[in-house]
């Protein structure tokens, strides 16, 4: 349960991930992450706006 984890767990978890991975890699992610959320939105975007098209 995500409840008992607090910021020094948090931490060493990312310290943790940065050894395994490298930073190269995880900024790579955060860039794709990054890229498929403002993906995501515009998607959303257009279906609310075609919604309000077909209301009108």
């Amino acid at each position: 349960m995500l409840g008992g984890i607090g910021m020094p767990e948090l931490i060493v978890i990312l310290v943790l991930v940065l050894v395994i991975f490298g930073a190269g890699k995880l900024a790579h992610a955060g860039k794709a992450l990054g890229e498929s959320v403002k993906g995501f939105r515009e998607s959303v975007k257009e279906t609310e706006d075609e919604k309000t098209q077909e209301v009108k």
